[in-house]
């Protein structure tokens, strides 16, 4: 019998995400090649020089004992904007001409565009020494591929969405109430406060019946503890387990992330698989995915029109349903591991 081509995944853990695109990378290849994952290095905590420090000391630990791995078939590398490309730049490169062997670099992150845009040439040269190097680059969506095309050449770049599982998703459509889930960090960037806002006017406008669940952890978990209390029908649930998380998503009506940046969010297509209207913002690749029979679309930073949407599909839940119903066939033809990772394995042997 032939061996199985080996395969080493390269990327960072405790990332959210890409974390989770990893695990699941590996859960649906490792019955066809022989998987390795190399996820030294983590998303340290803290601020400013105590995390920067961190930052610097788990990289250079990760890129010393990188070349200890048994050289693999081809290598796969995750990155994302700024650090985590420059340590990305490590892995790839040592991988091409010391190992020798093909090379995937798959781009994720909602910042990649501003960081293509740099006005630095050490930067500039180092991306491009990057994209010549490697046999393949995956991005999420026509959007990114536009952009990288440019360094990396069109012959090169590989649009791949991100994917979910629908079958750990069990939608319920609920409408009595309308049910409008807010899960993420609670962190600026994730419009955790123009959603707490928005809330908040909903709460004040007579005549509409809805529930809201808020899941995850940031600097503004007191706020959204606080709206909870205030409200018996807002539920600030704190961390949630995977388990738990598509529990929620599976008995929402609406999932809401109103977003300043994003490459293709995870979440969002997990919102999806749980049969949920979306009510988002069109930056990085979600307009491609988001479209009018699927949910809305608001400003970023924008309270009045979060709750303006809000209100709409509250006020009408049979159109949220019908754009959960639309979102959840979505996620089974098109957003599915399955189908990605059958792309990733001709990808593979195509490399090879």
């Amino acid at each position: 019998m032939k061996p199985k081509q080996t395969l080493l995944i390269v990327g960072p853990k405790g990332t959210g995400g890409i974390d989770r695109y990893i695990t699941e990378q590996r859960r649906y290849l490792e019955d066809r090649m022989d998987v390795r994952v190399y996820t030294r290095y983590t998303a340290p905590k803290g601020e400013g020089l105590e995390l920067a420090a961190r930052m610097l000391l788990s990289s250079l630990i990760a890129v010393a004992l990188f070349p200890f791995q048994r050289r693999p078939d081809i290598v796969h590398v995750h990155s994302s904007h700024t650090y985590s490309f420059y340590r990305a730049a490590f892995f790839a490169l040592f991988s091409k001409y010391v190992w020798g062997v093909p090379v995937v670099f798959h781009i994720h992150g909602s910042s990649f565009d501003d960081f293509l845009a740099t006005d630095s040439r050490v930067v500039r040269r180092l991306q491009s020494l990057v994209f010549d190097a490697v046999d393949d680059v995956v991005v999420l969506s026509e959007y990114w591929r536009g952009l990288v095309s440019r360094l990396a050449g069109e012959e090169k770049v590989h649009v791949m969405a991100n994917a979910v599982e629908p079958a750990e998703y069990d939608p319920t459509y609920p409408t009595d109430p309308v049910h409008l889930v807010f899960v993420s960090n609670l962190i600026d960037r994730k419009g955790i406060r123009e959603f707490l806002d928005a809330v908040e006017r909903l709460e004040s406008t007579p005549g509409l019946d809805f529930e809201v669940s808020i899941g995850g952890r940031g600097p503004h978990a007191d706020r959204a503890e606080a709206v909870a209390a205030a409200h018996d029908n807002v539920s600030y649930l704190g961390f949630l387990s995977e388990e738990d998380k598509r529990d929620l998503l599976s008995r929402g009506t609406v999932f809401v992330l109103p977003t300043y940046a994003e490459g293709l969010p995870i979440a969002m297509l997990e919102g999806m698989a749980g049969g949920n209207a979306i009510v988002t913002t069109p930056v990085g690749s979600i307009p491609e995915v988001i479209t009018d029979d699927r949910g809305i679309l608001v400003a970023p930073g924008d309270a009045e029109e979060l709750a303006r949407a809000l209100a709409r599909l509250v006020s009408d839940p049979a159109e949220a349903v019908r754009m959960g119903r639309t979102n959840r066939s979505a996620i089974e033809e098109r957003y599915s591991w399955q189908s990605n990772a059958d792309e990733l394995v001709a990808m593979y042997a195509e490399a090879a």
